[in-house]
């Protein structure tokens, strides 16, 4: 598998990435072993989980089975602290959590270090620059090789990347920003995505098959079996059920059908290849699933596809996202 630098650092990452959003929770410990050894074998290095996914079984999961099945020094293993289960504060960016919680992590995960540390999400109950004075010290600390942040909005996160390349040498640059990036959801195109092409950040889409629906699996109805028909999951798929989606969805199959692959592919082949990803992050079931993702190594899109695609999932952009003069 291809492997890119992230942003304007010197870490070079798979260009698709395996999430774990599901371990220890919907996907077992056979299953996620199956998923790990898939994707190793495909070339693939990053992969990406949060000390929340699972109430940590994920990380524990993916500890237990790094070693054992695959070499640590093969993978860029990348974690999130900062989401908290506390209905009345969902976010802890201060200084004092974020550093608990990467030793937690690590604990879990058995290792000393991870490749990339994100913030989860951004706290407005704890300023800037003391959240990312807890990046600077895990950097330091040897802790973490590099530090992102995830679910920014477009000035917080041009306000965190120009923060730290204030002081270089002594901050550390923001690698990356994770967020949900795909032909049913292209809000990051406003402001985040400008932002993080113009200050080397490199993006790692999530979801980028548009929660699943972008496979064409909901198109006559919700599969039982999927997350669209589980009690937890069906929420976090439903908005991307309506008409509008749906539209988008017929586009992503007739190009599949004028290229003889599946939905699947033309949708990640679509979201890999756009400005600044640097690797979306995929989170499949099984790794007959998983197989299906990475077939798309080989697939590029041909120009006048990609034109089609941009033109009938293109969100509105006015004033002032655009140059006002031409509004």
């Amino acid at each position: 598998m291809e492997q890119r630098h992230l942003g304007r650092t010197g870490l070079r990452v798979s260009r698709i990435g395996l999430g774990t959003l599901t371990w220890g929770r919907d996907t077992d410990e056979h299953d996620a072993a199956d998923l790990l050894k898939a994707f190793w074998e495909a070339g693939g290095t990053l992969v990406d989980t949060a000390d929340v996914y699972g109430d940590g079984e994920a990380e524990y999961l993916l500890g237990r089975l790094v070693e054992g099945l695959v070499p640590r020094r093969d993978l860029v293993i990348s974690t999130k602290a900062g989401s908290v289960p506390d209905p009345e504060r969902r976010f802890d960016g201060s200084r004092s959590h974020l550093l608990s919680a990467l030793d937690a992590s690590l604990a879990r995960l058995g290792t000393d270090y991870v490749d990339l540390w994100h913030v989860h999400a951004y706290d407005p109950h704890t300023p800037l620059d003391e959240t990312l004075q807890a990046l600077d010290l895990a950097v330091s600390s040897g802790r973490a090789r590099y530090a992102g942040v995830s679910n920014f909005c477009g000035w917080q996160l041009a306000k965190a990347a120009t923060w730290q390349l204030a002081a270089p040498g002594i901050r550390t640059r923001l690698a990356s920003t994770q967020m949900e990036y795909s032909l049913l959801q292209r809000g990051i195109e406003r402001e985040v995505l400008p932002a993080a092409l113009d200050l080397g950040v490199g993006l790692l889409p999530s979801s980028p098959l548009g929660r699943g629906v972008l496979t064409g699996k909901y198109r006559n109805g919700t599969p039982a079996d999927s997350r669209g028909g589980s009690e937890h999951l069906a929420p976090f798929v439903a908005p991307y059920l309506d008409e509008t989606a749906s539209s988008i969805v017929e586009a992503v199959s007739i190009a599949a059908d004028g290229l003889a692959v599946t939905p699947l592919q033309v949708a990640l082949a679509w979201i890999r290849d756009r400005p600044g990803v640097a690797a979306p992050i995929v989170g499949a079931r099984n790794a007959q699933q998983l197989t299906g993702a990475l077939s798309v190594e080989t697939l590029s899109l041909p120009d006048e596809i990609c034109r089609a695609l941009d033109d009938v999932s293109a969100p509105v952009h006015h004033y002032p996202d655009h140059d006002w003069s031409t509004l």
